[in-house]
């Protein structure tokens, strides 16, 4: 396993596994299956409605807590200095743990300074080892190293071989923020898994085109959390440390960048909305579900 060491001398691992999309009723046995392949980094959030389950997947393991490095984040209808701080204590608590190694503000949207100071002061007390944002755009993520009290450690956002973030990475590199891949894949989005180009560097190392492109991650410098529900494709995607892309082969990937979201911009006005309308909904939800239990 290849190790990252972040800004304030934290060692985290730069493969891990990640639970978005991972629906509840399997989470538990996938976090399980990739906590036996070799995984040590797990990544969760508040708003996969899974936390739960890793935090039972974990527990069970019998892989010692200072051995798995667990990340979670604060979603949007918790921000604000109050609000983070409960949800946070509280994502620890369905996680089963006294500690989080990393915690990271999902999105760039609504009370985002007194959300980061919740997790500046849980930093302060140990109960975070590291902080960080997810979906900050270089210049977001810019504004908020350069006017808090702790500069955030990681910034985890949208990397493949279509979005490249080549320009972005520089800026990170300037500030000393890591990046890492949500979609290391680009959820297969364009045809990904079938590029000419990717296809001839797997055949060239006996490799498949995924693993070919998480090699690409990790020569990059960019940790990566794939994730599969197939046991037998985690072990593929773990299986990236034995060989290496040569200057040609990276040259040739990097030609593949369209510079563009393959999903969406958080600077269109239309997808903050949708944003806003999301936790609206979900705020009614949770209010509703509270009525209905104080009957």
């Amino acid at each position: 396993m290849n190790y990252i060491t972040l800004s304030n001398g934290v060692k985290m691992p730069q493969l891990g596994y990640g639970v978005y999309q991972v629906t509840k009723d399997v989470c538990e046995r996938c976090v399980s299956d990739a906590l036996k392949v070799g995984y040590r980094l797990i990544d969760t959030a508040q708003s996969y409605f899974n936390e739960e389950e890793v935090g039972s997947a974990v527990a069970k393991s019998g892989v010692p807590r200072e051995e798995i490095f667990l990340t979670t984040k604060v979603w949007i209808e918790h921000y604000g200095y109050e609000a983070a701080k409960a949800s946070v204590l509280e994502s620890m608590q369905k996680l089963q743990v006294d500690y989080l190694d990393l915690c990271l503000l999902h999105q760039p949207f609504s009370d985002v300074y007194g959300a980061y100071r919740a997790l500046e002061d849980l930093y302060d007390r140990g109960i975070i080892r590291a902080i960080g944002v997810s979906n900050f755009y270089a210049d977001r993520m810019v504004d908020i190293a350069s006017f808090s009290r702790i500069q955030p450690m990681v910034n985890q956002v949208e990397i493949h071989p279509r979005s490249q973030q080549i320009e972005s990475k520089r800026w990170h590199e300037k500030y000393g923020v890591q990046m890492e891949a949500w979609a290391p894949f680009g959820e297969g989005r364009g045809d990904m898994f079938n590029l000419p180009e990717l296809k001839t560097i797997a055949g060239k190392y006996g490799k498949t085109v995924a693993q070919v492109i998480l090699r690409w991650h990790l020569q990059r410098g960019i940790v990566v959390i794939p994730k599969s529900v197939h046991i037998e494709r985690m072990e593929e995607n773990f299986n990236v440390f034995d060989f290496a892309l040569s200057g040609e082969d990276m040259a040739v990937i990097a030609a593949l960048d369209q510079k563009k979201s393959a999903f969406f911009s958080h600077t269109d006005p239309a997808m903050v909305e949708w944003f806003v309308h999301m936790v609206e909904e979900r705020r009614q939800h949770h209010d509703c579900a509270a009525e209905k239990k104080n009957w």
